[in-house]
């Protein structure tokens, strides 16, 4: 299986990328929704079998990713517990 994490923040997708295993598994920086959109049409055409997005996507988010991909791979994203919304929101308040 063909895996690929996308994070998005201050980034480019052009050159924010790593990859791993034999390139089996990838991490890619975007700057916003349709950066990730871009990447993820351009990794579905790689052949990753399943995208994993970071949390700052949310539902909507990663709902706009699976169309982008035809919804023909796996797309989900991360989430965090309810009791870690005061530490989440402390950590990203500054970035």
């Amino acid at each position: 299986m063909k895996f690929a994490f996308i994070i998005m923040g201050d980034f480019n997708a052009d050159t924010d990328t790593a990859v791993i295993h034999n390139a089996s598994a990838r991490i890619i920086g975007v700057a916003d929704l349709k950066e990730a959109c871009e990447a993820a049409m351009k990794l579905r055409e790689d052949g990753i079998d399943c995208i994993e997005l970071c949390g700052a996507f949310g539902v909507e988010g990663a709902k706009e990713v699976i169309r982008a991909t035809g919804n023909q791979i796996c797309v989900g994203y991360i989430t965090h517990l309810p009791e870690q919304d005061e530490l989440y929101r402390a950590t990203f308040q500054h970035n």
